[in-house]
């Protein structure tokens, strides 16, 4: 990437978090010039959804979101705070972003006790505030920094676009000199489709042993959240070399396919945090690792084979 070697360049990786409805979304449609997907998740399995890539020319800033730092209420809600926190301990910086409007509120004092704990480096951002007067801003800010050590306090109007060059700036004076890590032109990052796909390829994988050598890929056809239903809907391809292989695959009746959907539709749940509906097709595709357009298909880049 053109601006790897370049001495002097920044990037890192920025946490935004706060209650829900303070303008996390806003914000980040302002700052990335254009609406975001929201169905993204782990790109790694230290990073949790990555929402929004801004890549100028001194500097490459990664937004990415947690899961919601609340009160837990059940096992679920534990685990998803411990995800929350660890993510919290591995960004560059965390932005803390609150609503201006609604003042200084239990919510809010959960999430700071949370914060005590971590080292990383804190920004206010009190967004919204074309809601409230100059004096009232004043008093906000006088509560916030008695309750913890921010770094920086920033006010922005996330909606009208004010203060938010203010806050990229001071953002870039707290990252680390490193390498760009997404293309220039990449704004968001939708590695699920890559995860699901690996995760149905490595129980095939498992399940077949050295029967099925890697020529096996997956593709996904379709990944939809269905509301109605609160689930998501995978249809996946499993593809490989020889008729022979189809058949280990599938297996008797049809039980080895069913095993491996059962066993990955855990893990893809387990990584969407959803319900999921998985279906699964077996395709042949003869000598698929020779063509260099299958390969672009099924998701191989040139430097990844």
């Amino acid at each position: 990437m053109e601006n790897y070697e370049k001495q002097g360049y920044k990037s890192g990786f920025i946490s935004i978090i706060g209650r829900p409805n303070v303008g996390k979304s806003t914000f980040l449609n302002r700052v990335i010039g254009q609406k975001i997907a929201i169905m993204s998740d782990k790109p790694q399995t230290t990073r949790n959804k990555v929402q929004g890539v801004l890549t100028e020319e001194d500097a490459q800033l990664v937004f990415i979101d947690t899961p919601g730092i609340h009160k837990p209420k059940h096992k679920l809600g534990d685990f998803m705070m411990k995800v929350a926190q660890n993510t919290l301990k591995e960004v560059d910086l965390i932005l803390f972003m609150v609503n201006a409007g609604e003042g200084y509120g239990r919510g809010e004092e959960f999430i700071i006790d949370k914060l005590q704990t971590v080292k990383t480096p804190v920004f206010l951002v009190i967004n919204k505030i074309d809601l409230i007067s100059p004096e009232e801003l004043m008093s906000l800010i006088n509560d916030y920094k008695d309750k913890f050590g921010f770094k920086e306090v920033i006010p922005i109007s996330a909606l009208e676009g004010n203060n938010i060059d203010r806050l990229l700036q001071q953002i870039k004076e707290y990252m680390p000199e490193g390498p760009q890590y997404y293309p220039a032109d990449q704004v968001t990052d939708h590695p699920e489709r890559f995860i699901v796909s690996e995760l149905i390829r490595e129980k095939a994988l498992h399940l077949t042993r050295e029967e099925i050598p890697h020529s096996l890929a997956v593709i996904i056809e379709k990944m939809e959240r269905e509301e109605s239903k609160d689930m998501v809907h995978v249809m996946a391809t499993i593809i490989v070399e020889r008729d022979s292989q189809k058949g280990i695959v599938i297996g008797k009746q049809g039980k080895l396919l069913k095993e491996i959907g059962k066993r990955a539709r855990l893990d893809i749940e387990n990584l969407l945090g959803s319900k999921v509906y998985l279906e699964l097709w077996v395709k042949v595709q003869k000598d698929w690792r020779n063509r260099q357009s299958h390969l672009r298909d099924f998701g191989f880049r040139d430097d990844e084979y």
